[in-house]
């Protein structure tokens, strides 16, 4: 097989991040915050050269027919711009997650253990369409000492070539190498590949985006995946569910931002208090403009709805378009949920405490709220700083990805000349 160009400087951009994370590791807490603070006035000072390489990522999106919420996902502003380089300020007043001690203790002969937090080494992320994605993924990733390899979509290929090169003017400044960095440019998916293989020079993979290139990077790669899920979040409100309460989460969770994972996709209502309110919820939906997809019964109440498909219980909508399912019983919203959910954040509203402990023990979920929105599945939301993805598997980190999750550990022990 013949090599492409593409391919050798992948395999060179790995190498060099690989070299870098070493110098990142040593450097103190101090000079890692000041770097970051550095990084978010440079991104602030470009903030027009930044739109401008948006606006062409743009232009070509609505000439293929993008849909608008994914032209959503894919747009910046200026206050966008502002709100991510004040994530990197954020996440540099937050605790480091390196260098602790976090257990020791001494055996019987005198031999001390020290369990101590490090950084991972080099972090591959993969993503799609958000570019700002490229500035949270940075920021976390240095904070905790590590070096990064970014692989964005094709759609936003000139905003991230454009906040790359502007972080890397801004990093000859700092005591953190450029090569800490590496943004790979080519649309070349041979090339892409590679980054899934290389376990030599790369310690972590991130997937971030819809299920297909997350499933692609899970069944393909052989280096250790940190898998984040696409989100098809549900709602049950429950028969002892308060009206005002339920309405005005389901509003919050569907329409506040409907393309981001954490938005609500399906409700699960129970038939009794939708016989009881569904006039009050018809006119919820009519007024916010969802659009929705129910089973038999729920469109006795909803007459401008569709009939759903499997696919429709299924769906990650990213849109203003909701799935209605009715249950007689918590259990069968829980088989619901269990059947098509993707263990990314679910929710009940209810004034029955017994029913809500049951539904948090039992649902499988990295995140699980009982009278609130499901948009609090977020790092910032959640007091975390930025968040390098949401994780839904269970090894090592699950729900949103802050800098602990970007450590790993080790062992020191220290002696007197004992031997086994």
């Amino acid at each position: 097989m013949n090599v492409t160009k593409e391919q050798t400087n992948v395999e060179a951009q790995a190498i060099a991040a690989k070299k870098a994370a070493k110098k990142v590791s040593l450097l103190s807490n101090e000079e890692k915050n000041e770097a970051l603070h550095i990084l978010a006035d440079t991104l602030e000072k470009n903030i027009q050269v930044i739109l401008n390489a948006n606006e062409k990522d743009l232009q070509a999106g609505r000439e293929k027919g993008y849909e608008e919420a994914y032209l959503d996902r894919l747009a910046l502003s200026k206050e966008r711009i502002t709100d991510f380089a004040e994530g990197l300020r954020q996440v540099a007043e937050l605790e480091d997650p390196t260098g602790k001690i976090l257990s020791n203790w001494t055996l019987d002969n005198g031999l001390l253990v020290e369990k101590v937090s490090i950084p991972l080494g080099v972090i591959g992320m993969i993503y799609e369409a958000r570019p700002n994605v490229t500035v949270d993924a940075t920021g976390l990733a240095l904070k905790s000492g590590n070096a990064i390899i970014l692989k964005g979509g094709s759609s936003a290929l000139s905003s991230n070539k454009a906040i790359v090169e502007v972080m890397h003017e801004a990093l000859i400044e700092t005591k953190i190498p450029q090569e800490a960095v590496q943004f790979i440019a080519t649309t070349d998916r041979v090339a892409t590949q590679q980054l899934f293989t290389m376990k030599e020079h790369i310690d972590v993979l991130i997937p971030r985006g819809g299920g297909s290139l997350i499933n692609a990077v899970v069944n393909n790669a052989t280096v250790p995946v940190l898998e984040t899920g696409v989100g098809n979040c549900h709602l049950y409100i429950d028969v002892e569910a308060d009206v005002e309460k339920a309405l005005n989460i389901l509003v919050n969770a569907k329409t506040d931002r409907p393309a981001v994972c954490n938005a609500l996709e399906t409700a699960i209502i129970h038939k009794e208090w939708l016989d009881k309110n569904s006039e009050a919820l018809n006119t919820t939906f009519k007024k916010h403009n969802i659009t929705v997809h129910g089973d038999e019964t729920a469109l006795r109440y909803f007459p401008n709805g569709v009939l759903a498909t499997e696919e429709d219980w299924a769906n990650e909508y990213l849109s203003l378009d909701i799935a209605v399912k009715t249950v007689a019983n918590i259990e069968e919203a829980i088989d619901h949920i269990e059947t098509y959910g993707t263990k990314h954040s679910e929710a009940i509203i209810t004034e029955n405490k017994d029913t809500a402990k049951a539904f948090m023990s039992l649902v499988d979920a990295s995140a699980l709220y009982h009278n609130a929105s499901t948009r609090f599945t977020d790092g910032g939301a959640l007091g975390f700083g930025a968040e390098i993805g949401i994780s839904t598997q269970k090894l090592h980190a699950r729900g949103p990805m802050g800098l602990p999750a970007l450590t790993t550990v080790k062992f020191l022990m220290s002696g007197n000349g004992q031997i086994r």
